[in-house]
């Protein structure tokens, strides 16, 4: 155990975060499309985070694949992120199975469907919401814990546009299960502020993009780093809400809308595989580069270990000089 497990050991020995993942700390690295592999989830797991495999950009057996380099390179708990909305969601959900991951976050659909056939198979289930409405509607579902994701948060969004500082106390009000809180987190201040609003613990994305271990484009994760306040935007709320930064693609978009376009204009425009276009192949003009707000103050790209480690001693940090006040 290095230093910063020893010393923030026994803060967190009650969390229900913790104790549910049999985490370090309270903290999941978020299951990112074309960001977060087998590398970057391994490292976030033995740093003492929850790291998560993103399996919405992956093919079934390229999935496969991560699962089983995952598990070579941490002997750590670690899970996989799944977008229920795509078609071949079975075969995703056998190899889960068959790999023994024993830990899933659904998101956009409805968590009835697959919460109770994995929790039969002793997987813990998380569901990623945007509101106080389907935070309950999971709940009801039976998943293990929520995800509450204020729409500060990178790629793709609520339609509501709450945000996570308004969220989270909503959500808690009315959640008896674990809440994770994201949208807008990047730093321990915003950690331990997530966690004074009523959070159990924090899911992290954008911050671990910029990270050496992220799939992401080398060329996507500088412009990240030099993403300044008000170079995200939401956008495409006909089709799916999606915060992107304001690159050629985002300039395309905006010049349709002049047009009163169709939801079938804006698919057209849309395409295919544009998000692989953008923050796994680099291509910054016409690819979809999905980041969140946060983004303006992520100054470098780092180990996903020291990002933990930093987000940790902040943590710490910030509660001393609250107990000052």
């Amino acid at each position: 155990m290095n230093k910063v497990e020893s010393s923030f050991n026994n803060i967190f020995m009650t969390n229900r975060i913790t104790q549910l993942f049999n985490t370090t700390y309270p903290i999941v690295q978020a299951g990112m499309i074309w960001n977060s592999g087998w590398r970057l989830a391994s490292a976030a797991s033995n740093a003492g985070a929850l790291g998560l495999i993103g399996a919405g950009s992956m093919y079934p057996d390229v999935l496969r694949e991560h699962i089983q380099k995952c598990q070579k390179a941490t002997n750590k708990p670690f899970g996989v992120n799944v977008p229920m909305l795509y078609p071949n969601i079975q075969e995703i959900m056998d190899i889960i199975v068959e790999e023994n991951v024993k830990i899933v976050f659904t998101s956009a659909g409805n968590p009835k469907t697959w919460t109770s056939w994995l929790q039969d198979k002793g997987i813990t289930v998380v569901h990623v919401v945007s509101s106080v409405k389907f935070a309950l509607k999971a709940q009801e579902a039976g998943v293990d814990a929520v995800v509450a994701e204020g729409f500060e948060a990178g790629g793709h969004n609520g339609r509501d546009e709450t945000t996570t500082l308004t969220l989270i106390p909503m959500v808690k009000e009315h959640l008896q299960i674990p809440l994770i809180a994201a949208g807008g987190i990047a730093t321990g201040k915003a950690m331990l502020a997530a966690m004074v609003l009523g959070a159990d613990g924090v899911q992290v994305g954008s911050r671990f993009v910029a990270s050496e271990e992220s799939s992401a484009h080398q060329a996507f994760k500088q412009v990240v780093v030099d993403v300044k306040e008000g170079d995200t935007q939401l956008t495409l709320k006909e089709l799916a809400p999606v915060r992107l930064v304001k690159n050629k693609f985002y300039n395309d978009i905006q010049e349709l809308y002049k047009t009163a376009p169709t939801p079938e204009q804006l698919k057209d425009l849309l395409g295919r595989a544009r998000a692989k276009r953008g923050m796994f192949e680099g291509d910054l003009d016409d690819g979809e580069l999905e980041i969140g707000q946060i983004a303006g103050l992520i100054h470098d790209i780092k180990p996903a270990a020291q990002i933990v480690a930093d987000m940790m001693q902040e943590f710490e940090e910030a509660k001393q000089f609250v107990a000052t006040l």
